[in-house]
């Protein structure tokens, strides 16, 4: 449980919630540079699904490079162990982006 960096794009943080709104409620997503505690990419959303917090972590790393800040390869990005951040979808995804998964254990 080291939730500290040394520079930034070194370790990533991501979870999402609901937030109450008129209609009912929508999903927010974040991405949270550990270093700066910056969000460097959100989405939000009706349904919880993989493509959601896919796109979340799409946008950090667009973010990032187009403000010549890429991500090395190596990152490490920490989520919780729900369904969206352990599907084969995502996982992938993290692997082809070069991204190393970090998984919180269950009720943390």
């Amino acid at each position: 449980r080291n939730f500290t960096a040394e520079a930034p794009n070194r370790i990533w943080v991501t979870d999402f919630t609901y937030v109450p709104v008129y209609s009912g409620f929508v999903y927010v997503a974040l991405v949270i540079d550990l270093y700066s505690r910056a969000i460097v990419g959100w989405e939000t959303s009706t349904v919880k699904d993989t493509a959601f917090v896919e796109q979340c972590l799409k946008m950090a790393l667009w973010r990032r490079k187009h403000t010549k800040r890429p991500v090395d390869k190596g990152l490490l990005h920490h989520s919780d162990a729900g369904s969206q951040y352990t599907s084969i979808r995502y996982t992938d995804t993290l692997e082809i982006e070069g991204l190393v998964p970090s998984i919180g254990s269950v009720g943390d």
